[in-house]
């Protein structure tokens, strides 16, 4: 199983699971002409990827350009029903998808089976794009069972958010910004107040919270890999991001790699071994999920 970043941060957001050559696009925050070099770089191809799901409408996270790609390739596009509400007027390609049965509508509390090798369970998180959500994908590889979460813009966590992060093989969230960086932005207030409320972004230090909380209430040893994503440019940066999580590694006594996303560049890729005897997640219950926040 590979987990790919294409791109992360305000200025656009893509990342890919591939998972025993079923690849799915997780945004795309790019255009298709911003994101062939990075997955060039990544040796990421537009056909292996079979599926693509929106976390939200903020246009970081979707581009229209992509969105007729999309289309173009037939490759259905999973999203909340108000996503699909709100591209309808601002995309022709939401019509061709539609006409097609590829545009496919998710909703938190339902498990969505996407492939032979990945389910999907949406998780309603605090932010004011509309309807957002973080998500818990897991599936099997190999014969070995796998979970990954991915949480990326939310302005703060419950503890409900974090039993669904739980017992993950690879975590990947949101590190927006440092509260300090912040303050002394000289931003507008009303952004400040924005990013800094709990429709906004998580900071380091509450990312670093919701870490712990999940590490806490996995078994020992299970959270492998953290990917720190969304960074702000200009209110933080990747060694603060760093501190902070290897902060509550030490602290908890666990060892994990950390990987940190930046705005310029692709990457990084990790590479999970998944573990056997876990489990089938296709016959067993996955967590219930509710209206988080």
């Amino acid at each position: 199983m590979q987990f790919h970043v294409l791109a992360s941060g305000s200025s656009g957001n893509a990342c890919v699971l591939d998972v025993g050559g079923f690849g799915l696009l997780l945004d795309f925050g790019l255009s298709p002409r911003q994101l062939a070099p990075r997955m060039q770089r990544l040796r990421v191809a537009w056909p292996r990827i079979d599926a693509a799901l929106l976390t939200h409408t903020h246009t970081d996270h979707w581009q229209a350009s992509t969105l007729a790609h999309l289309a173009k390739l037939k490759i259905p596009v999973y999203c909340h029903a108000e996503h699909a509400a709100a591209l309808a007027p601002a995309s022709r390609a939401h019509a061709a998808l539609s006409a097609a049965g590829l545009l496919r509508c998710y909703a938190p509390g339902q498990k969505i089976v996407l492939h032979s090798r990945c389910a999907l369970a949406p998780i309603a998180v605090s932010h004011d794009g509309c309807a957002t959500c973080a998500f818990r994908l897991e599936g099997q590889s190999r014969g070995a069972a796998w979970a990954v979460g991915y949480a990326t813009d939310l302005g703060c966590w419950t503890e409900q958010i974090a039993r669904h992060l739980a017992d993950v093989d690879l975590l990947a969230l949101e590190f927006n910004h440092d509260v300090d960086l912040q303050l002394q932005s000289g931003r507008h207030p009303l952004l400040i107040r924005r990013v800094l409320s709990d429709a906004g972004h998580l900071s380091n230090a509450q990312a670093a919270d919701l870490l712990a909380r999940v590490i806490t209430l996995s078994a020992p040893g299970r959270v492998k890999q953290l990917v720190q994503l969304h960074l702000s440019q200009d209110c933080n940066r990747p060694e603060l991001a760093q501190a902070a999580a290897g902060g509550v590694l030490k602290r908890l006594g666990v060892a994990l790699s950390i990987h940190t996303a930046v705005q310029g560049k692709a990457g990084p890729t990790i590479r999970l071994k998944t573990a056997p005897g876990m489990g089938d997640p296709f016959t067993q219950p996955m967590l219930a999920f509710g209206e988080d926040g």
